[in-house]
């Protein structure tokens, strides 16, 4: 590319990615009054045309079923559009031995259009975990540093659930949850009686009318996109706001290269591929976000190489891309007899479980360190759990037999899943691949994962507990396969979960964490990121909710440093 497009303009700061950490950084930026710039590397959204919630399967090309009758790796055409394990043009690269799978957004808003609205705190001992059991590190920050932060983005964008005081989840700013369905209160009734704690469920889905949004209306097509807004995403919740201020530039299909540093090594602006005219552009700005992803993010700035950075920007403790986890996954299902017979009933409700499992051994001596939650769900609604597309799969034959064995079954499935926390390990990486380039020619991730002892012997409990459940209700237990291969105890590989973090972790010491407490990265002080990369570790809680609580706060660091001149 021989021309490089500059603009001429200075922005206050540049954001690259617009999902939850970027999204949520743009609003706060933008609301104390900084001009900003965002760089996302895929398209614009329209919800009421690019979101399929009142979609009927005969209106898509093979039914939503995807070529062959068989749903594609970038999921069903039912669902929020742009999101996929593999994209043409940019690939990524696993070692040898390693299998990871990396699932990438490329619209406005990322991956809260497609993420299932799961919002959980983590809890005070998560961020001290090391002192507990010795194992990875603790926080540079504590639960009561993060605490406000956390009521401050469950208010704004609307959490269902209920006051429990459970010491491993902690409680937050709730409105009123959903009734649970008749299979949760079958759950439920099984649980207490084996002393599993089983609770309302956690979820930005707003149940009542919320900062102007309509409340949901239990249709239970999250995964599509919600047209109301009625489930949180940052395309619908965070940027319309921030775009409102005027202080907002939106740059869509720019695919983020590099970012730029001057001769004393601090950020000057970002380089960008402009997709549409294939052409290298540049932004100036006072002060950099980065929150393309946890592992984009990495990949950004092992990219962003430079006399003073030859190791990769940020990266002289040689952190960035290191200490890189997923969620231990691990799933399985029962099927109930007592079910077949049910009268047809009203499963109304969210796209989502209305009633979880929290930690509830966090106070005894497991086999393995830290803890994993379930979450579950069945019946005649739930995508994946009982419906047809399953049953295919299970059932042999033809026409009026395979009609009445299918209608005698349909409905009586109940799914559970584990999520569980890894712990960091030398095994467990990404680097950038010195073979092979995108598209754009920007090098490409290559990924190192393994998993350890202590996931393993985790995903072993999820198995034993998911069969103590399911056969103490009087149903028959089977181990969910991965699609990916077999997999010791059914656990997935990595990135299957999509909880990727801790590529660029914060910490106390600079010589083995990229940033500090507020996000900050400690060799370039007007660089800020702002999703998951900066997590020191991944508990047994969904990410996400943390990541906008970490947003927010490095926001109103990054407003009082530019008040005072220091960026």
């Amino acid at each position: 590319m021989a021309q490089v497009i500059r603009s001429p303009k200075q922005y206050d700061v540049c954001i690259i990615g617009s999902g939850a950490g970027g999204g949520m950084a743009a609003k706060i930026l933008t609301d104390g009054g900084l001009n900003c710039v965002l760089l996302e590397a895929g398209a614009n959204i329209t919800p009421e045309k690019d979101f399929k919630m009142f979609v009927w399967p005969y209106e898509l090309p093979h039914r939503g079923a995807g070529v062959g009758g068989h749903a594609s790796e970038n999921f069903s055409e039912f669902l929020a559009p742009n999101g996929a394990w593999q994209i043409d043009g940019e690939p990524y690269t696993s070692a040898p031995g390693s299998n990871f799978q990396w699932f990438r957004s490329r619209i406005v808003g990322g991956r809260t259009n497609h993420w299932g609205r799961i919002a959980l705190r983590f809890a005070p001992i998560d961020f001290r975990s090391r002192t507990r059991d010795g194992l990875g590190d603790d926080w540079p920050i504590t639960y009561e540093d993060l605490a406000p932060y956390y009521d401050k983005v469950e208010s704004y964008i609307g959490v269902f659930g209920t006051k429990e005081n459970v010491a491993s989840a902690p409680d937050g700013v709730f409105l009123p949850p959903p009734k649970p369905r008749c299979v949760e209160l079958m759950v439920k009734r099984v649980c207490d009686k084996l002393n599993i704690t089983c609770i309302p469920s956690r979820l930005a889905i707003i149940t009542r009318s919320h900062n102007g949004r309509l409340p949901c209306h239990y249709c239970g097509q999250c995964g599509r996109g919600c047209i109301t807004a009625s489930n949180f995403s940052s395309s619908q919740v965070l940027l319309p706001p921030a775009m409102k201020t005027g202080r907002l530039t939106l740059i869509t299909g720019a695919m983020a290269r590099e970012i730029l540093v001057d001769k004393d090594g601090k950020a000057t602006g970002v380089s960008y591929i402009d997709k549409a005219s294939r052409s290298e552009k540049r932004v100036n700005a006072r002060a950099i976000v980065v929150a393309a992803s946890a592992c984009e993010s990495a990949r950004l700035l092992l990219n962003s190489k430079s006399t003073l950075f030859p190791g990769g920007l940020a990266n002289s403790s040689g952190a960035v891309g290191k200490y890189l986890m997923d969620s231990v996954g691990s799933g399985g299902y029962g099927y109930f007899p007592q079910l077949e017979k049910m009268p047809a009933h009203n499963h109304d409700g969210t796209g989502g479980m209305h009633m979880y499992m929290p930690w509830w051994k966090f106070d005894r001596k497991n086999d393995f360190p830290r803890g994993y939650h379930i979450e579950f769900g069945g019946g005649r609604e739930l995508p994946g759990v009982g419906m047809y597309d399953d049953l295919n799969e299970e059932e042999e034959g033809y026409g009026l037999a395979l009609k009445q064995r299918t209608r005698k079954v349909y409905g009586c499935y109940i799914g559970f899943a584990g999520r569980g926390e890894m712990i960091p390990n030398p095994d467990s990486y990404c680097e950038i691949d010195p073979d092979v380039v995108d598209q754009w020619g920007i090098p490409v991730l290559r990924f190192h994962f393994k998993w350890s002892d202590y996931e393993l012997l985790q995903a072993k409990d999820m198995q034993e507990t998911f069969r103590a459940i399911v056969e103490t209700m009087g149903g028959e237990y089977k181990t969910k396969p991965s699609i990916h291969g077999d997999y010791p105890f059914g656990i997935e590989p990595g990135g299957k979960i999509i909880h990727e973090v801790g590529t660029a972790r914060m910490g106390s010491d600079p010589k083995t964490s990229v940033l500090n407490g507020f996000s900050q990265a400690h060799e370039v002080k007007n660089l800020f990121i702002t999703d998951g990369a900066s997590l020191v570790t991944n508990p047994d809680k969904n990410p996400t909710l943390t990541i906008m609580a970490l947003s927010w706060r490095a926001s109103e660091y990054l407003l009082d440093e530019a008040r005072k001149g220091n960026l």
